[in-house]
């Protein structure tokens, strides 16, 4: 019986821990694309990878991936 008193503030602790952990990742936009990474595996396509700045100097100096560019005749 004595163990009640230790197991039941510690399991409102820990679903405490759970609600807070729920609402944070709420917070921080961490179900917004649920759907997004299981296509995204399909591209081969290495414009992800790169950060927005990398992606405006790459645009900017006209290279692009070489499924864009022509082949040599």
């Amino acid at each position: 019986m004595t163990i009640l008193y230790l197991l039941i503030p510690l399991s409102l602790i820990l679903l405490g821990l759970a609600v807070w952990a729920f609402f944070w990742a709420v917070k921080h936009d961490q179900f917004d694309d649920l759907e997004g990474p299981a296509h995204r595996i399909l591209f081969d396509d290495d414009e992800n990878d790169l950060s927005p700045e990398q992606r405006a100097a790459r645009k900017k100096s006209g290279s692009s991936s070489q499924d864009d560019q022509e082949p040599p005749v």
